[in-house]
């Protein structure tokens, strides 16, 4: 027995290091794991997806329930409503799968995993990110809701509420997703063209823009286009709209940098920038060109602005985001005029000229101002600006092409079960009353 006793102490005295090395490595893989998921990175992105959303419900309802005419106010806000509520809804139970599927099982075009519903995600977003999978899914369900509602200015006034939410559901799964994983997902357009897109220049901006003036000349013009002159009815709502626009793009951009750290910083200062720059130099075209400053046109101006310099803001300098505010400016006003009355294309509330053309142009001057001469972040090993300037063409051209034939099959499949256009009572008499049986405003 006193042999067996002492036996036991030894055997107790031996293991004494290995128990402490035990209990002092537990907290060490805690240590660990805590370093990979950053609280601060974290919160910064779900504050994010909240300024996303504020971009979409209230502020591009009141930007573009402003713009319209008082009969058809409320079907714009029931409209961008209804289509961000669908896309969140698809997106969680399949566009996230489709845009953002583990690359070990995905190919070039699309994403494919088990994350169906998001099952299966991670605890930490994978790469050297420090933020949970759950997280950025939620960050980027909020461009999937803001993308496809921005093609409403497109066809304000006449078309068919049902088709509206039915074509945009289609879109999302058809268009935004597989363009986003090719951008963000590690697709092909990232991983073997190399093109570049920091915050939605092509993803959001190319692809709403591009769709919304092809669903445009699908519905047709308004009745009175363009002979009758469609003013706003309120510009104050327009300008509110636009304020929201603007400060939910902070984290629009921000947010994609997906830390709180400087890259993000850079990236709002960019961002406030360009909006700054472009909405005063609108400003100015309309006092040369008409001879007064609108209000309108401030507001149209800012969002060419962020628009414009999206696609590079966490590339790019201060100086060059003040350069890519007055680029959009003179190059999306005449665009609404070409569009309007040159080609008279009836994108009622100038989705392309402003969102399509900014975020083509901007992603295409990203370029240029790559060039660390320039105060921009510099090119992959093995590229210069010309080669890099290819691939953002081959890119806007490839998400220009894919998004207009795509919208073109998808609008005319939904109308053959939705009538795209409500008729012209209905349109003579407004939306508010003959879709949803509201007015904004009762008149005793």
């Amino acid at each position: 027995m006193r042999k067996l006793g002492a036996l036991s102490l030894a055997a107790a005295a031996t293991l004494l290091p290995v128990v402490a090395w035990a209990q002092e490595a537990a907290p060490l893989a805690a240590d660990a794991a805590e370093d990979a998921l950053n609280s601060g990175d974290n919160a910064w992105v779900l504050i994010s997806s909240a300024l996303v959303l504020l971009m979409t419900m209230p502020g591009l309802t009141l930007f573009y329930g402003g713009l319209v005419r008082t009969k058809n106010f409320l079907s714009i806000m029931v409209q961008v409503g209804a289509i961000a509520a669908i896309a969140s809804v698809l997106w969680i139970m399949v566009g996230y799968n489709l845009a953002f599927g583990d690359p070990a099982s995905a190919n070039g075009w699309i994403g494919s995993s088990g994350m169906w519903m998001l099952n299966n995600t991670l605890d930490v977003l994978r790469g050297d990110y420090s933020v949970t999978e759950r997280t950025f899914a939620l960050f980027q369900m909020t461009f999937a809701a803001i993308t496809p509602a921005l093609m409403v200015g497109a066809w304000v006034d006449r078309a068919r509420f049902g088709w509206v939410v039915a074509f945009c559901a289609v879109w999302g799964l058809v268009v935004y997703a597989p363009v986003a994983h090719w951008l963000w997902g590690d697709g092909w357009l990232a991983t073997k063209v190399g093109t570049k897109d920091f915050a939605g220049g092509i993803v959001v901006h190319t692809t709403a823009g591009v769709s919304a003036l092809v669903a445009a000349l699908l519905v047709g013009k308004r009745m009175g286009f363009p002979r009758t002159l469609m003013l706003p009815h309120s510009p104050s709502l327009t300008m509110a709209g636009a304020g929201l626009l603007w400060v939910g793009w902070f984290g629009f951009n921000g947010g994609s940098a997906l830390a709180a750290d400087d890259a993000a910083s850079s990236a709002i200062i960019a961002t406030h920038l360009g909006a700054s720059t472009a909405a005063l130099v609108w400003l100015l075209i309309e006092k040369i060109k008409v001879g007064k400053p609108t209000s309108v046109g401030f507001a149209t101006g800012a969002v060419a602005g962020l628009a414009t310099v999206t696609p590079a803001a966490g590339f790019i300098s201060p100086g060059a985001a003040i350069f890519f505010g007055l680029i959009a400016a003179l190059v999306c006003f005449p665009m609404i005029q070409v569009i309007k009355q040159k080609l008279q294309i009836d994108d009622s509330l100038d989705v392309f000229a402003v969102h399509g053309v900014g975020g083509i142009t901007g992603s295409l001057l990203l370029a240029v101002f790559l060039h660390p001469a320039l105060g921009g972040g510099g090119y992959d090993e093995g590229a210069s600006m010309l080669s890099q300037f290819a691939a953002q063409l081959v890119g806007v051209g490839v998400v220009a092409i894919w998004s207009a034939v795509a919208t073109a099959v998808i609008a005319v499949l939904v109308s053959l079960v939705i009538p795209m256009r409500v008729g012209e009572d209905d349109e003579r008499e407004g939306l508010d009353l003959a879709s949803h049986g509201e007015r904004a405003w009762e008149f005793d």
